[in-house]
């Protein structure tokens, strides 16, 4: 007579228990459930403000309203019409590319300036950093009014108080077209180089040493360690920096709206020559009460923000490859 033995399983090659999933799901909520629920006010929060808004902005742009009657579903009517129709948004188009460009490019270029001259930590450059940072840490709202007192048409402005002086004669600095955009530029060059320069401050203090006192050992000039040294060691805050500025031109509004919104009739300055994107959707959803094409110019504006900042994160990348 022979006899069966039943072969002994290994514990590791058992087949799992019907409850062992559950266990593990067990496991898992008590191991991340305090941390899952601690983000769940955040959560809400942000799907009740964030999210919702996002979805209810672009359901917005595909329909005719006005914020009284129900919207009426239009499509994209609201898009064509805008790119391909809007004179006045290819106004505002042109003079937010002409102000981003020159702002973005004339604020890096000082504040890389301000911060080779302040960079140490001496008291006579502390002090000075703290003064070109002031703007960038001071009301908005504060800071447009002290510009519009400098560039009032009255004597009593700083702008016709210094031309007095120098031989010229009082001008309305803010009714004429060919200077609305070069104000807004030195107000943001003004403003925004102070920031740049903490920045490539802390980039600038982050490179070694060592490196330069080899480059000088070797004979390079002052010129040539900055162009071979400095600025490439420095490209991660120049991204940071370009990134940055670049969206907040794009969404420049307070200082068009304070200085302009007395002396024409719109948002935008004399004959438009100081709108830019926001102030202009600013104007259609609150003056005219257009909110479903309002809707439309703000997600036109995140378009051309995102693609924007594609190219330079794309065109920044090459440049580190080479």
């Amino acid at each position: 007579m022979t006899t069966t033995q039943t072969p002994k399983l290994d514990p590791e090659e058992a087949p799992p228990s019907p409850s062992a999933p559950r266990s593990r799901r067990s496991h898992r909520l008590q191991r991340f459930g305090p941390a899952y629920l601690m983000l769940l006010p955040f959560a809400v929060l942000f799907l009740v403000f964030g999210i919702f808004p996002l979805g209810r902005s672009f359901y917005y742009a595909l329909t005719d309203f006005n914020g009284i009657r129900p919207p009426e579903l239009v499509g994209f009517q609201n898009f064509s019409e805008l790119i391909l129709e809007d004179d006045r948004f290819h106004t505002a188009l042109w003079n937010t590319l002409k102000y981003v460009v020159a702002s973005v490019v004339l604020t890096i270029t000082m504040g890389l300036i301000l911060a080779l001259a302040f960079k140490t930590t001496s008291l006579r450059d502390r002090v000075m950093r703290t003064i070109f940072f002031l703007p960038s840490v001071s009301a908005g709202v504060g800071i447009v009014l002290v510009w519009r007192w400098i560039f009032m048409v009255d004597s009593w402005g700083l702008a016709n108080t210094l031309s007095r002086y120098f031989g010229g004669g009082n001008r309305a600095w803010l009714a004429e077209p060919s200077l609305s955009i070069p104000i807004l530029i030195t107000m943001a060059v003004w403003g925004g180089a102070g920031y740049a320069m903490v920045l490539f401050v802390a980039g600038i203090n982050a490179i070694p040493d060592e490196l330069y006192e080899q480059a000088s050992i070797d004979g390079a000039t002052k010129l040539r360690q900055f162009w071979h040294i400095t600025l490439p060691l420095l490209r991660p805050v120049t991204v940071f920096v370009v990134i940055t500025s670049t969206i907040g031109a794009f969404q420049v509004f307070e200082p068009i709206y304070l200085l302009w919104n007395r002396s024409a009739a719109v948002v935008g300055g004399p004959l438009d020559s100081a709108l830019t994107i926001v102030p202009y959707l600013y104007d259609m959803g609150f003056n005219r009460f257009e909110l479903g094409y309002a809707s439309a110019i703000a997600w036109v504006l995140f378009f051309i923000i995102f693609l924007v900042t594609l190219v330079q994160l794309r065109v920044t990348k090459t440049f580190k490859e080479f």
